[in-house]
């Protein structure tokens, strides 16, 4: 299986063009067709607002175009109206993979809701690739951990991941879990017959086991796995749950969207 179609999105913030850079890159590695979803979510103020929108989105498309035109691809632009998340979903579903920016709380430009990734991660029934709002990434895919405990998430996780996995020269296996516990020897298991599974598609993947004494901690854990083994991707499942119709992060998924230090692909 390859990844025949991606999305990335694009917005005016300078991060935007790292997205358009790695989703370039994917598009170049797959042979893939590459669409830039403009959707700013930068409402119109008014009549004044209005050409300022406009210089805005034609800025942004130009620069699409002249990063594709020297990578040498062929890509799709669109911007469609209403920039929402209903319409991201849309477009989103007729994608392999798509490429989305960490919401960055502090930033002053033109931005994304906070909630836009997960949401889009919840409602799209698509794997996502977040790139972090700080940070340069010269290589990607190369060294990929895996986060794995079993669940339905980490399994849909590793499978959407597969594309990339079978192409990475080094990928390793992350059991993070209390020490001694139940839980450990539940996911160390099931790691290995993961990594059996893997081996099967070609993927020779190498073992890490982590402990942490609290729950909350493994997010944070992870990302000092990643750091210590040189990892360039992180693959991993998106835990949530719904209550009352607000939907609620797991702790861990929380942490990584937060927090992170390098491109997580994620799947709900």
């Amino acid at each position: 299986m390859d990844f025949k179609s991606l999305l990335v999105h694009l917005d005016d913030t300078e991060r935007c063009a790292v997205r358009v850079a790695l989703a370039l890159d994917l598009a170049d590695r797959f042979n893939a067709h590459l669409v830039g979803l403009y959707l700013p979510f930068s409402p119109l103020g008014g009549a004044d607002e209005a050409p300022a929108a406009e210089q805005r989105r034609a800025t942004a498309h130009a620069s699409f175009l002249c990063a594709a035109e020297r990578a040498g691809r062929i890509v799709e632009w669109r911007a469609p109206e209403p920039a929402d998340l209903q319409c991201a979903t849309l477009h989103a579903r007729h994608a392999d993979l798509l490429v989305l920016g960490q919401h960055n709380a502090q930033g002053r430009s033109v931005n994304v809701t906070g909630d836009f990734v997960t949401d889009l991660l919840m409602t799209s029934a698509r794997p996502a690739v977040i790139v972090p709002y700080t940070g340069a990434f010269s290589s990607f895919a190369q060294n990929i951990l895996i986060a794995w405990d079993g669940s339905r998430e980490a399994a849909r996780a590793t499978s959407d991941a597969l594309p990339l996995l079978v192409r990475a020269p080094r990928v390793s296996i992350a059991v993070v879990a209390p020490p001694g516990s139940a839980e450990l020897a539940r996911a160390t298991d099931a790691a290995i017959d993961a990594a059996a599974w893997l081996d099967r598609h070609g993927v020779s993947a190498s073992f890490h086991e982590s402990v942490c004494e609290h729950r909350v901690e493994s997010g944070v854990t992870l990302l000092s796995r990643a750091s210590d083994v040189n990892a360039d991707l992180l693959v991993t499942g998106a835990w949530a749950h719904s209550h009352l119709h607000e939907r609620m992060l797991g702790g861990v998924t929380r942490t990584l969207l937060e927090s992170m230090t390098l491109p997580v692909l994620m799947s709900h």
